[in-house]
């Protein structure tokens, strides 16, 4: 797999061991166009897998950037996957629903790409796009398979967009005014 643009494009990343299922170029592609310019944006991304999206982020500007994985076989690949990022980009290993019970900061961007067989997603969603986990005016984005069945109507959000990318779909959520 290869970095899809900005600074850090063409760059190879690593696939670690256990179970993976890599971001399609085209879908990162167009996610990364959708964001625009991220100079100054922070970005959280949570199940990182490769950490391929926050490379991405962190090669379009966004500052500082987080990698949530629990899998600790994948850390020392991880590592080495973003060990020439020049900017704040750093990996936790933990899961992410212990992640979000102890994180204190304010993020511009969630990134949330859980395992297509993962029950409770949902509630990792409200959870990540509470405060303080999602800043206020950010923007939350859940990674499922296209055939998921996921609830867009959910307390103190709105869908912003939804794009489909073959198996994939991206689903966009703000956190309306005045909720927490």
């Amino acid at each position: 797999m290869r970095i899809t643009g900005g600074l850090y494009r063409g760059r190879t990343i690593l696939c670690p061991p256990g179970v993976i299922r890599p971001s399609m170029d085209r879908m990162r592609q167009s996610l990364f166009s959708i964001l625009g310019d991220l100079q100054g944006v922070s970005f959280l991304d949570l199940f990182s897998g490769t950490g391929i999206i926050g490379v991405e982020a962190a090669s379009r500007g966004a500052e500082p950037v987080l990698l949530v994985e629990k899998d600790p076989r994948k850390k020392a690949v991880i590592r080495k996957n973003i060990s020439f990022v020049e900017t704040g980009i750093e990996l936790v290993i933990a899961p992410v629903e212990r992640f979000l019970r102890v994180n204190q900061r304010g993020w511009d961007i969630v990134f949330l790409d859980p395992p297509f067989d993962m029950e409770g997603k949902g509630a990792v969603l409200d959870s990540a796009c509470m405060l303080p986990h999602l800043a206020p005016g950010g923007l939350a984005i859940m990674h499922l398979h296209s055939a998921e069945k996921l609830a867009t109507e959910r307390d103190g959000l709105e869908l912003a967009d939804r794009r489909a990318y073959g198996q994939s779909l991206l689903l966009f959520f703000r956190r309306r005014e005045g909720s927490a």
